[in-house]
């Protein structure tokens, strides 16, 4: 079992690395794979989509909308045209649970909306980092905040683990370890920015911007893991899927950086760019 989770995530970074410096429409076509997975995953967990059933009413306006969402965030640059795509999947949502009422309760509704929002829209996110000016180098800090995160805070809470982060939810993560991977992800992040970026952008605070933008990222990464985990639970599942040999489904291996990568993106916008 360790050594198919550390082949897929090998694999899983190598794969990162290369459709990442790409960019374009391959890593926008890749996202939307991830989302579309993402969202059946989701559906899946909450008891809106079935594996032995045909694909319902709900599933159907969702990954219509997704399609869309994903063709305007690539080819309109207004990307205010996004909002209305979310809009209108709501719309769309209100429209089948009126005109087939009672086949859905009011939770469903609110629940598939959600599916949508929660990690196809999130994703996209990184995308939008990659186009902004040296995009190329600030899209790693959602990486670095979430899976550097994520390594820091499992060998930190080995080590010196000893007050529970959330003894019911996650029972095996510490405060310490959360701490620790906050600043693992701040000391890789100055390494990074100082080495790498410092040199592109010519500005000595880019380093301190970095590690700034790291640690809040970090912070947002491990609740994004204990929200995705919280869903399982709730639903009494093990895994959201098996399309990653060791790791899960796409909801598994990509909790952190779905709520990560809003935040760097607007975090970016403001100090880097604003």
């Amino acid at each position: 079992m360790f050594m198919t989770r550390l082949i897929s995530g090998i694999v899983l970074v190598a794969l990162a690395l290369a459709v990442i410096l790409t960019g374009g429409y391959v890593l926008a076509a890749v996202l939307l794979f991830l989302a579309v997975v993402a969202y059946r995953e989701l559906m899946k967990a909450c008891g809106l989509a079935h594996v032995k059933e045909k694909i319902n009413g709900l599933e159907i306006i969702g990954y219509t909308g997704i399609a869309v969402y994903y063709f305007l965030l690539v080819f309109v640059e207004n990307k205010i045209f996004l909002l209305l795509v979310l809009i209108t999947i709501l719309v769309g949502f209100m429209f089948l649970y009126v005109f087939t009422f009672p086949k859905y309760r009011a939770e469903q509704i609110m629940c598939a909306f959600f599916c949508v929002a929660y990690a196809p829209v999130m994703l996209s996110f990184i995308y939008l980092v990659r186009i902004l000016p040296y995009g190329i180098y600030t899209v790693w800090m959602i990486f670095i905040s979430s899976w550097i995160c994520d390594t820091c805070a499992y060998a930190v809470g080995m080590l010196f683990g000893k007050h529970k982060l959330a003894p019911i939810l996650s029972p095996k993560k510490s405060i310490e370890g959360a701490l620790g991977g906050v600043l693992g992800s701040a000391i890789v992040g100055a390494v990074y920015a100082y080495f790498v970026v410092e040199s592109v952008v010519m500005d000595q605070k880019v380093t301190w911007i970095f590690v700034l933008i790291s640690a809040v990222g970090a912070v947002v990464s491990q609740v994004g893991d204990l929200a995705a985990s919280a869903i399982k639970r709730n639903h009494e599942i093990k895994d959201y899927g098996k399309l990653i040999p060791g790791h899960g489904g796409v909801m598994d291996r990509f909790d952190s950086v779905i709520f990560t990568a809003p935040m760097i993106y607007f975090l970016t916008l403001i100090l880097i760019h604003g």
